[in-house]
């Protein structure tokens, strides 16, 4: 096709405009694999994109969306060939890189990934970039030493996407995890995919003391600012945290106390730039751990058209799981 349908994000002197248009073949940026794109999902990320809440693009005009799973349609890598089914997170799609969110895309063959055996493609957008990253603080608390055996994990944002399959995979890996959520009605949800503990939000997201009650011994934070504070404040001595997010804003107005009296850790986690090497460990756990009827439990699809509405809802916590985005 000469042109197909995109949603492009650009800039005008009101502001940010985002539609669904034709674009240009042409127009895409250089790559040696030319991908079909089938699915894709509606990650926190691409909700600043399409609403404009953040400057996640760094470019204009730029097509929207994070993650992609396709077919490849052409390709000059020696890696991939005609048919090959593949997945995309990060590498700057969607932020430095036309995105996901049209019915092609043009790629580096490096940042592609081989669809696991046992995945289908869309249940690999359910995964999505959330569930992946999911699977990179699981990795990054156990590479911390921590095992089920220290004692309870603690899970924030639990009803969003990193949160539920996070919970999901430490609840199979035996883990007691207690679910984080200011979503009441969510409780049953979290419950179902394996939270032995609910606690409400807002007992973590108040200001609270340098050093609390040892509750945890290790965490999965996507909200950062004061709730990853009060995480850090109520972990074990010798545990470790891993955050990955920033829902809850950029700051983190804690203090040394956790990390020179209790020995806690923090550990970083991105997602965007990851080494293959860890990403491909990431996909293949995901692919043998992660439970799909709690995948399906935890996940709706929508066309194409529904994106931007989907992307205003999830800023606003009012999206559960994981949504999965039908390109084609």
């Amino acid at each position: 096709m000469a042109t197909f349908k995109a949603i492009v994000i650009d800039k005008a002197e009101a502001g940010q405009t985002v539609r669904l248009t034709d674009f240009d073949e042409k127009d895409l940026m250089e790559g040696d694999v030319t991908v079909r794109v089938e699915w894709s999902t509606v990650n926190y990320k691409d909700g600043l994109a399409v609403t404009g809440k953040a400057p996640v693009v760094r470019r204009f005009p730029m097509i929207a969306g994070v993650d992609f799973a396709g077919t490849v349609e052409s390709s000059s890598h020696a890696a991939w060939k005609p048919g090959d089914k593949v997945i995309l997170n990060g590498w700057g799609l969607g932020e430095t890189h036309l995105g996901a969110y049209a019915e092609k895309a043009r790629v580096k063959g490096d940042w592609l990934v081989k669809l696991p055996a046992g995945l289908t493609r869309a249940e690999a957008m359910a995964i999505g970039t959330a569930g992946y990253t999911a699977m990179l603080c699981v990795l990054a608390i156990e590479g911390q030493g921590m095992t089920p055996s220290m004692g309870p994990v603690v899970v924030t944002g639990a009803a969003g996407g990193v949160g539920s399959v996070a919970i999901a995979l430490l609840a199979k890996a035996g883990w007691s995890v207690v679910a984080s959520t200011g979503r009441a009605e969510e409780a049953e949800y979290l419950k179902e995919l394996g939270a032995a503990e609910i606690i409400e939000r807002a007992s973590l997201s108040q200001p609270g003391k340098p050093l609390g009650k040892e509750r945890w011994t290790a965490g999965v934070d996507s909200v950062g600012s004061l709730t990853l504070a009060n995480v850090l404040a109520q972990t074990r001595y010798g545990g470790a945290v891993a955050a990955c997010g920033l829902a809850g804003g950029m700051d983190l107005p804690t203090s040394v106390a956790p990390f020179i009296l209790r020995g806690v850790r923090l550990v970083g986690v991105d997602s965007v730039n990851c080494p293959m090497p860890r990403r491909l460990e990431a996909w293949a756990r995901l692919a043998r751990d992660l439970d799909r009827a709690k995948l399906a439990r935890m996940t709706q699809i929508v066309p194409f058209e529904k994106t931007f509405e989907i992307g205003a809802q999830i800023l606003a916590g009012r999206v559960r799981g994981r949504i999965v985005v039908a390109i084609a």
